[in-house]
């Protein structure tokens, strides 16, 4: 019996492991922000929301991932960073990085799940219902920059772990 099976498993086993070690990629199944910006094209959007108002209160996937249940989560999470993971392989990265449509409505859900009763309160007004909220409240999660390619230029003052 020819042992170069064995040995070919074993070294992509080997192999593998060593990527996952040195590329950290257990962080990458968390909900760590810095996680997020360790793309260097996110950089402005992790500085925009660093200086934001939800950075206190919220972290990326709070908002850019649906919380339906467990499965729903992590199927949207793979799918998202497959996408990344590709657009930073093949170096496809726009210069503006903006939400696709799923993740505009996601992101929706999420505003009205954290802030239910300000919503309710709004909807017995008299304001259209066609808008997602950030068309109105474009600085509260990535600061006053919004999702700008233009970050403000600190990052040495955030804490390292």
């Amino acid at each position: 019996m020819s042992k170069l099976p064995i040995i070919a498993i074993a070294a992509a086993v080997i192999a593998l492991g060593y990527f996952a070690l040195v590329s950290d990629a257990a962080a990458y199944g968390g909900d760590a922000p810095e996680t997020c910006a360790n793309c260097h094209a996110m950089d402005s959007q992790y500085e925009n929301w660093y200086h934001g108002g939800h950075s206190k209160v919220a972290k990326c996937t709070d908002c850019h991932l649906p919380h339906d249940n467990f499965v729903v989560y992590y199927l949207e999470k793979g799918r998202q960073g497959a996408k990344d993971t590709y657009a930073f392989v093949t170096g496809n990265i726009p210069v503006m990085i903006r939400a696709s449509a799923q993740t505009k409505e996601i992101v929706q859900k999420n505003c009205i799940h954290c802030h239910e009763d300000t919503v309710e309160t709004v909807m017995m007004g008299e304001q259209p219902f066609d808008q997602y909220c950030w068309e109105c409240h474009r600085d509260t999660a990535h600061g006053r920059r919004g999702g700008s390619g233009s970050p403000y230029q600190d990052s040495y003052l955030y804490p390292t772990k």
